[in-house]
């Protein structure tokens, strides 16, 4: 019988044509050697996760931070301060970008110290409030990638915190939060601080000593909730005896 194709070539003692010379299976060659293009993107932001609260009594006002910095599901430290002292009456507390919180309490820093040194005195809480707002308003066109939140006494000694968006919008409030724990904690603050949609409401404030164990429960709830709030808090009580700083551990796992 007569053979074609495939078949004569083997007959001859020709390679089949899906082999190649030594028998085995011939590569396939490519149909095209040129690349489709690929679409870089780049950021110079980052979220590095966490969360802050002030919150404002009759003659004292409490800050706290946790101190987990992330990177989406990394944890690149755990003892990362997210609050700096501005004076003896007022700390401020950021979330969001590592690299420009640290930059913009830097900047506070200095600009506080020129005042001291022009006027002799310390900045006011208030004014402090003012000067973040002028600030990061300054830099709208490329903004502080910070959510930041500033609490202290006045001058006339009562508790005040201002809080803030990314481009300098702020106001005074009793209480504030942002970071990646604020849609968890500030509807619980809007019942059991503000009493808002509540009927009974009490007629005597927390005490110091109150509201920060109130902080703590906040705090160990949130991270059950939270991947990016976690390890340790750091808490600020400023009174009129000064500030003091106190550190509450969080569960290890």
């Amino acid at each position: 019988a007569q053979t074609f194709g495939a078949d004569a070539r083997m007959s001859a003692g020709m390679p089949h044509p899906s082999m190649n010379g030594y028998g085995k299976p011939a590569t396939r060659m490519p149909t095209s050697q040129v690349e489709q293009p690929k679409e870089q993107r780049w950021s110079p932001y980052a979220n590095n996760g966490g969360t802050c609260l002030a919150l404002a009594g009759d003659d004292f006002c409490i800050i706290a931070a946790d101190s987990r910095l992330s990177s989406g599901y990394s944890i690149l430290s755990r003892t990362t301060s997210k609050i700096q002292q501005l004076t003896s009456k007022c700390c401020i507390a950021s979330s969001g970008c590592n690299a420009d919180q640290t930059t913009l309490h830097k900047l506070l820093k200095f600009k506080l110290a020129m005042y001291q040194h022009q006027h002799g005195k310390e900045l006011a809480t208030p004014g402090i409030g003012q000067m973040l707002a002028t600030t990061l308003y300054s830099r709208r066109f490329f903004p502080y990638y910070t959510f930041n939140v500033v609490g202290g006494l006045d001058s006339d000694g009562k508790g005040c915190v201002f809080s803030y968006d990314a481009v300098g919008c702020f106001e005074r409030l009793k209480y504030s939060v942002s970071g990646t724990g604020q849609a968890l904690i500030e509807p619980f603050l809007d019942n059991m601080v503000a009493y808002k949609n509540t009927e009974n409401k009490p007629t005597i404030d927390r005490t110091c000593d109150e509201t920060l164990e109130l902080i703590k429960d906040i705090f160990a709830s949130a991270g059950e909730r939270d991947i990016y709030t976690g390890d340790f808090v750091d808490i600020y009580i400023i009174d009129k005896d000064g500030t003091r700083y106190e550190q509450f551990p969080l569960k290890k796992d």
